[in-house]
């Protein structure tokens, strides 16, 4: 049975992290986009984070998404290391002050090092933007975002039909 090369890498500095980061995973699934999942603190395995981003383009990834707290170096030093796209996931850990200390270490990166950086916890965003740049390649998977999008805005326009017919009858009694 032949294994599929992941395409995505989906690192965090703590396994208290996989509770956020499983849902870039779950959409990646979603999506049909092989990824890899696993451990990579900047701060402890500094080793294996420079390793990790070091040979992750010759092992066949093309996005890395890095989730991280309180301090939040893990994107900014892979991104510091690798030529692949970074996607940071600011995550609110038990050592954050309301995550704000994740969201600006990991946005206001300097200027050389970009880091595309999502909202606080939300990996799942990260998992799409990193199918849109695999997407960008890959008709297949452009084709399942497009899809994607023409669903979420289905929802939405049957929840506001919804809601205009709730108020509606409201009126209407």
């Amino acid at each position: 049975m032949a294994t599929i090369k992941p395409l995505v890498g989906i690192i965090m500095g703590s396994d208290s992290d996989l509770p956020v980061m499983q849902a870039a995973a779950d959409i990646l699934k979603q999506f049909n986009i092989a990824f890899e999942l696993t451990i990579v603190s900047a701060h402890r395995t500094p080793q294996r984070m420079m390793e990790y981003a070091d040979i992750a383009k010759e092992r066949g990834l093309k996005v890395i998404i890095a989730g991280a707290g309180g301090a939040a170096h893990l994107p900014g030093m892979v991104a510091s290391i690798t030529t692949l796209p970074v996607i940071g996931v600011p995550i609110k850990s038990s050592n954050s002050i309301d995550g704000w200390d994740s969201v600006l270490s990991i946005l206001q990166m300097p200027n050389g090092i970009p880091v595309a950086t999502v909202a606080l916890n939300a990996a799942k965003n990260a998992g799409i933007l990193a199918a849109e740049i695999i997407g960008t390649h890959d008709e297949i998977i452009a084709a399942t975002l497009q899809k994607h999008k023409k669903q979420l805005q289905s929802e939405v326009l049957g929840k506001a039909n919804k809601l205009k017919e709730d108020w509606t009858n409201e009126f209407d009694q």
